[in-house]
């Protein structure tokens, strides 16, 4: 059943509405623009019991909405959408490019379309009923009917003879050579018994000379091995061993029994060790004491001519926008336009590491938003897509809101409160790392930090962090304590226990460390949406490498979905608020991580871990990162 059927502007103005219920749908629509057509994402949107789905008329800026009820399969939507764009333009068409008219006699002045509307609709649906449906082939029309008896017999006689092992040759060679040698009697046919006779004889001679070899090589082998051993024993020389009294004692073994120094050597060893390796991390990061003062640097942008230059480039040389070069006069862009860029597209961002699912949504996306677009005279189409994907691209990494952690902490701090961050991720991707990188940001903007030790499950992770929060007292004697009880333990009563303290000793900043593990792992899973729900904390970050593709998609969705399903608050389920994206240095233009896990969560990228000190935090720089997946 359709809901609702509207036509409204890119500007928000609605000009015709048609709803067919009751029920009131501004939210659920102004929802949908926001998520949807203002991020420039796909063509199709769900939200409870509803389906959305939409088409853009980039000729006169218009946009047509349907909504309806997801149990319905809507089979005829697209076309329904198709048809009533068309009538509507060719009836208003003269209205919809002269303002005037409009503002002089307002949306009464498209009430009329209603019954044209109701007209396409029932032509769509009588149309869809008559089409007939796809039967399967009966047997006379498969191609095993035509498969007669004598087709197989000739298949069969075609059919390669099967290889004849190594005896069976053997014995035809003898027989071949025994016919040829036999006399014939007196002109007339061989003998035959006599013959096999020979053949026969001739058999058990091959069997005996073959078993005799045998036999003579297995005799070879034992007298080998019995002159090797008599060898090595011949090689050895017999002697009296030297023997050891178990209770006796020497001034020489006094000097092995005395144990007395050596925990202190070690000690000293170890803490030797152990400074050589502060003195090494603290010269490593002495010089960037006080530069990460306020916000983190953003990444790197190209520089602007060089910039320039690339783009002029791209229009001459063999980018891979030149293939599609093609003069477009005055006229609008078809789907048949535009379709060969966006397969390069889709090919290009899938090969800079964004997932197959949202390289192909944005494709759709730009592919909507430039289909029925006018374009001036010499324009290319090169140019045109180029931009257009720059600007979505651009427009999905800008964040939607924008997550100010050093202004958050101070309003924490007025509630007498610490301000809580929980990091979580799969293995390996850097959680212990780059929590100690933000460690460092937040010392140099004067905050104390904890650092509770969440991660009970991996064997040296609390170490790991010991070791962390030495070296960072090194650079900022006494901003950060680390907060462990071995483990074991309950990740969610630790970090409790971990808030509790920092409230009372009025430390600003807790930071959670927690296991990786990995997006199947129900368990753990569950223990991390514990975590969350007992300890409400502020913010909740994932950690997520680079260099991953495809399965960026997978580990965030199911991040979310697990977070969501574990929750205890039904309603309203805590999810991922941010994402750190590590690795960054290692994966030169293959940037593609960053749009694909923006566009799987829609949340900001937070932080972005460049290296391997402690100064090496960035924040995400929407162009930059458009200029490398675009270079």
């Amino acid at each position: 059943m359709i809901q609702l059927f509207t036509i409204f502007g890119k500007g928000g103005f609605v000009l015709w509405c048609f709803n067919e219920g009751q029920e009131v749908l501004n939210s659920t629509v102004n929802e949908f623009i926001q998520s949807v057509i203002v991020q420039q994402r796909s063509v199709n949107y769900s939200r409870g019991s509803q389906t959305i789905k939409y088409k853009m008329d980039n000729e006169f800026d218009l946009i047509l909405l349907i909504v309806y009820q997801s149990v319905v399969q809507l089979a005829y939507a697209d076309k329904l959408l198709t048809e009533v764009n068309l009538r509507f333009r060719d009836l208003y068409k003269n209205v919809l490019s002269n303002a005037n008219i409009y503002l002089e006699q307002g949306p009464r002045l498209f009430a009329s379309f209603t019954n044209e509307y109701l007209s396409i609709l029932n032509n769509v649906k009588s149309s869809q009923l008559n089409v007939e449906v796809k039967k399967p082939r009966t047997f006379q029309e498969t191609e095993k009917s035509k498969k007669t008896i004598a087709s197989l017999i000739e298949n069969s006689k075609d059919s390669k003879p099967q290889k004849r092992d190594k005896k069976s040759e053997q014995k035809k060679a003898v027989k071949e050579k025994i016919i040829e040698q036999s006399p014939s009697l007196n002109g007339s046919s061989t003998d035959l018994s006599t013959i096999q006779n020979k053949v026969n004889d001739d058999e058990e001679i091959l069997r005996n000379k073959n078993a005799f070899l045998q036999k003579m090589k297995g005799k070879g082998e034992k007298k080998a091995n019995k002159e090797n051993i008599n060898d090595n024993n011949a090689g050895k020389k017999k002697g009296k061993k030297e023997r050891k009294w178990d209770l006796a004692g020497t001034q020489k073994d006094a000097q092995l029994l005395d144990y007395s120094a050596v925990e202190d050597i070690k000690n000293c060893e170890n803490d030797n060790n152990s400074n050589l390796e502060t003195s090494k991390v603290y010269d490593e990061n002495k010089k960037f004491i006080g530069k990460l003062h306020g916000d983190l640097p953003g990444l790197d942008e190209i520089d602007e001519f060089e910039t320039t230059k690339k783009l002029a480039k791209l229009e001459t040389t063999q980018g891979w926008f030149s293939a599609f070069k093609s003069l477009v006069g005055n006229k609008q862009l078809t789907a048949d336009d535009i379709k060969p860029a966006l397969e390069k597209m889709n090919e290009i961002l899938i090969t800079k590491n964004v997932a197959s699912e949202p390289a192909q949504k944005i494709c759709e996306s730009v592919g909507a938003k430039l289909e029925g677009k006018v374009v001036g005279t010499f324009n290319r189409i090169t140019s045109i897509v180029q931009e257009a994907v720059r600007e979505t691209l651009v427009q999905l990494l800008t964040p939607k809101r924008r997550v100010n952690i050093l202004r958050d902490i101070v309003d924490a701090k007025a509630e007498n409160r610490p301000y809580v961050i929980v990091f979580c991720g799969v293995n390996g991707v850097g959680k212990s790392t780059n929590l100690a990188k933000i460690t460092f940001w937040l010392n140099e903007n004067g905050h104390r930090v904890l650092i509770a030790a969440g991660d009970t499950f991996r064997a040296g992770a609390v170490e790991q962090l010991r070791t962390h929060v030495h070296h960072l007292n090194a650079l900022h004697p006494d901003s950060v304590t680390l907060f462990e009880q071995g483990y074991g333990k309950d990740p969610a009563s630790i970090a409790q226990a971990a808030i509790h303290l920092a409230t009372e000793r009025n430390v600003e900043v807790v930071l959670v460390d927690t296991a990786g593990r990995m997006q199947d792992n129900e368990p753990l899973m569950r223990a991390l949406s514990k975590l969350i729900n007992v300890n409400t904390p502020d913010l909740v970050l994932f950690v997520g490498e680079a260099l991953v593709g495809n399965e960026a998609v997978d580990q965030l969705t199911k991040f979310n979905q697990a977070l969501a399903d574990h929750s205890s608050v039904s309603d309203k389920a805590r999810l991922i608020d941010g994402i750190v994206l590590t690795k960054f240095d290692t994966i030169d233009d293959k940037v593609g991580a960053a749009v694909s896990m923006t566009y799987i969560t829609g949340q900001p990228i937070v932080f972005v871990g460049t290296g391997q000190t402690y100064h090496d935090l960035r924040n995400l720089n929407a162009n930059a990162v458009v200029n490398s997946l675009l270079k």
